[in-house]
């Protein structure tokens, strides 16, 4: 069967259309396909490759304190009930995330685990209890595509004193504020100085510059 001109010309309109609906419907999958900075990123990083960053963490390479006997912070203070799903939300930089319970420190079961969220460090203890939680998150170059939650932490360095980061853990709601941030060499251990033994400090930990795997950044909060 001959298609002829006029065909052709319909046939033209139908996929012009359909590209434009399928875009403006997954237009945040695909947005930063229009960003050129992005492109160049990805092809400037295939031909220029980095030592992985996606090795963020094992059982050497990120050290905490070493965990005391459980003392709730504030005594018996009940913390708001929360409806949400584990998650970490830090609204200074429009994040929310889920918050993944790790089981290992072993690097394959932290890159799984890092692909569905942020990851709640084991040997962190729990929110309300005296002592400090780390969370892991990926951070990626910038104009990065929003793949998986590889870009997560990306912005954690921007944050300020001040700035709330709140948890949603076991239907509970607890907010923490900022308070400083450090750069610390692989395996250096991530202690808050203000770490007191009767407080709480989340401390968010990611690669540092972001998407390099050469240090950490580590940002402390303290439950309020």
């Amino acid at each position: 069967m001959k298609i002829n001109q006029k065909q052709k010309e319909l046939i033209k309109i139908y996929l012009v259309l359909f590209l434009l609906i399928f875009t403006v419907m997954n237009w945040g999958t695909v947005s930063w396909m229009f960003n050129y900075r992005a492109v160049f990123g990805l092809v400037h990083d295939f031909f220029n490759p980095y030592e992985d960053s996606r090795l963020l963490v094992s059982a050497s390479t990120l050290k905490l304190p070493p965990k005391q006997a459980a003392v709730l912070v504030q005594g018996q203070k009940t913390y708001p009930y929360s409806a949400k799903e584990n998650s970490i939300e830090i609204p200074s930089l429009n994040i929310v995330a889920p918050v993944v319970i790790g089981e290992s420190t072993q690097v394959a079961a932290l890159e799984r685990n890092l692909d569905k969220g942020v990851v709640y460090y084991p040997g962190s203890v729990l929110p309300g209890e005296a002592g400090q939680i780390a969370v892991l998150g990926h951070s990626a170059p910038p104009n990065w595509p929003k793949i998986k939650y590889d870009w997560v932490f990306t912005h954690i360095n921007d944050l300020s004193p001040g700035d709330l980061v709140i948890l949603h853990f076991n239907n509970r709601q607890y907010t923490y504020k900022m308070t400083e941030k450090s750069i610390v060499k692989k395996g250096q251990e991530v202690g808050a100085n203000g770490l007191t033994g009767k407080n709480n400090i989340l401390t968010l930990v990611s690669c540092w510059p972001p998407g390099k795997d050469y240090q950490r950044i580590a940002v402390y909060a303290e439950l309020q």
